[in-house]
């Protein structure tokens, strides 16, 4: 197991991030970020994720995350593994991605450069998990994410950006079923 996916306890909640390789903005097109949503909320249903907060910004997603099941470095590089290739594929298959190649070409040069990699690598390998050992963590980390959308201009308040659990924290239902703390 590499030194990025290190959790020392399955009973914290956890802040992790991560981002595609070299930052690439993949996640501008809504038909990606919707990948992303549907593998999260299988996670949810079918390996015991818990999901406290998350938000998905144009290169990277930030979670505030728990476990009822398996243990959350085996949920995290599942995740990672499945998007990594449903979006590189959604991709090619876009008629619409007028950076198809560039983008194709970025994450192939990333996957040469690393020995893990069969083809590509879309995301990065470090999660820097955070282990969130107190509601006032756990609080920052929500105000951080939640801000994310505001502090990059896309929205003007926070639970009016879609892709993010402020909708769920401001008495809305977002697309990913968050247990509010």
């Amino acid at each position: 197991m590499s030194r990025n996916y290190k959790f020392r306890g399955q009973e914290s909640p956890y802040f992790i991030s991560f981002a595609t390789v070299h930052w690439i903005d993949v996640f501008v097109r809504s038909e990606y970020k919707d990948i992303l949503v549907e593998s999260i909320n299988y996670c949810v249903e079918n390996k015991g994720l818990v999901i406290y907060g998350w938000v998905i910004m144009t290169s990277h997603i930030h979670l505030i995350i728990g476990t009822k099941q398996e243990p959350m470095q085996n949920i995290v590089r599942d995740l990672k593994k499945y998007t990594s290739k449903a979006i590189v594929q959604a991709i090619r298959e876009n008629p619409r991605e007028s950076r198809r190649e560039w983008m194709l070409w970025m994450f192939e040069r990333a996957g040469k450069k690393n020995g893990n990699n069969m083809n590509f690598q879309f995301w990065q390998q470090n999660n820097k998990p955070i282990e969130l050992s107190d509601t006032k963590m756990i609080d920052q980390k929500l105000n951080y994410l939640h801000n994310n959308p505001v502090e990059e201009g896309i929205v003007i308040e926070s639970h009016h950006y879609k892709y993010s659990s402020a909708i769920d924290y401001a008495d809305g239902k977002g697309l990913i079923d968050v247990l509010l703390v």
